[in-house]
């Protein structure tokens, strides 16, 4: 054991680690300085959660000679025998060390043990690391070296996981914040807001098509159904809008009930106005079709559902906006409010998706010219679009 490399491994730790800025060369380096140092590691994990709706926690696991693989866990490994035979879940629950000798019969009691020793692996120990709110996410560590662990390396693990722990938590804390702005204001809102944009005021235009949806009947399905179901079909309702918005480009800025506003900028990283606008009406095309696929049951009978999409291309106020420190991060402006009358049109000629004729110039072929509509607010009237494959009957 070099007690100065060590040394120097635990003060490049308290540092922040700062010579490496992703996660996984973080990781890499820090193993990396353990072995230079003398200790005879394996398999190193690092397991910690996260707040998201989907994912449960992230794993970073590394081996020598090996890329860091990083992976995520859902929610559903809370019911999986594995886990709750795994030595993680003490260290999770109970915030104690655990260790388990290859060759000890008491180890059995965790099926991981077995693949171990498949791998040539003498010792493994689960070590916590403890946040300073009081969580506690864990790190396991293994080695080949006949006989496992000594003491004196044991007792060196112990003293590096402490600061460890802290140069985690940061990183841990950094990432939750980002994928909770992502989850509720949006990508691109959450990039902004993550690089300071964050003061009333703040705002940006830029060009973009904007899609701006609502469900069919809402307000009568709302009358009839109990809350907890409402609440379900909006789910699934929205899943059929969100994913296909997001594979082609876009990004959802706000629920309004059973309204869904998002927006596919136009610039030179993600394409033309014609390329841009081709994106959203395949999205466009993949929601209506989720959409009709989309059923409920609710006793003896199952619910369908239609719903509405205006499609519209222009300038926009993109920001921060709101009410002392109460702000949204959203987007206003002329052709906003234009995609929202859209809408209502389109409720009015029974038609799933409508485009406006600056949006139906740009991506030509396949739209029906559905005549002048007034616009409240605006003073001339409207021309709209609405798909050849509809009908205003449908």
């Amino acid at each position: 054991m070099n007690a100065s490399e060590l040394q120097k491994l635990t003060d490049w730790l308290i540092d922040g680690g700062r010579s490496r800025a992703s996660p996984k060369s973080f990781m890499a380096e820090t193993c990396e300085r353990m072995v230079a140092a003398g200790l005879p590691l394996w398999r190193v994990g690092v397991f910690v959660r996260t707040l998201h709706p989907d994912i449960y926690g992230r794993s970073f696991i590394w081996r020598p000679g090996a890329e860091v693989e990083v992976g995520t866990v859902e929610y559903k490994i809370l019911e999986s025998p594995d886990f709750h035979s795994s030595p993680l879940i003490i260290v999770f629950q109970q915030g104690s060390e655990v260790r388990a000798r290859i060759d000890d019969p008491a180890s059995k009691r965790f099926p991981i043990i077995e693949d171990l020793r498949a791998e040539g692996v003498t010792d493994y120990v689960a070590l916590p690391l403890p946040f300073v709110d009081s969580t506690v996410n864990a790190s396991s560590w293994t080695t080949k070296q006949p006989g496992g662990f000594t003491n004196e390396q044991l007792a060196a693990l112990r003293a590096i996981v402490r600061p460890l722990a802290r140069v985690v938590e940061i990183i841990s804390l950094n990432r939750m914040a980002a994928s909770l702005l992502d989850t509720y204001v949006g990508n691109r809102a959450g990039e902004r807001i993550m690089g300071g944009q964050i003061r009333r005021g703040h705002t940006e235009t830029m060009n973009a098509a904007i899609w701006l949806s609502d469900l069919r009947g809402f307000t009568a399905l709302s009358d009839r159904l109990p809350a907890e179901a409402v609440v379900d079909i909006l789910n699934r309702y929205f899943d059929c809008q969100v994913a296909a918005i997001k594979k082609h480009g876009g990004d959802v800025l706000k629920y309004m009930g059973d309204g869904l506003l998002a927006v596919f900028p136009i610039d030179e990283y993600v394409g033309d106005e014609q390329q841009v606008c081709g994106h959203v009406l395949e999205a466009a095309h993949e929601s209506r079709a989720s959409v009709a696929d989309l059923q409920y049951p609710i006793g003896d009978a199952v619910e369908r559902f239609r719903f509405g999409v205006a499609l519209h291309v222009g300038r926009i106020l993109y920001g921060n906006i709101g009410g002392g420190n109460r702000l949204d991060f959203t987007c206003i402006g002329p052709a906003v409010n234009l995609a929202a009358r859209l809408e209502k049109i389109a409720s009015q000629t029974r038609r799933t998706i409508v485009a406006s004729e600056g949006f139906a110039g740009i991506c030509r072929g396949g739209w029906s010219d559905l005549g002048e509509f007034p616009v409240a607010g605006f003073a001339k009237a409207a021309r709209v679009y609405g798909l050849a494959d509809e009908t205003s009957a449908a």
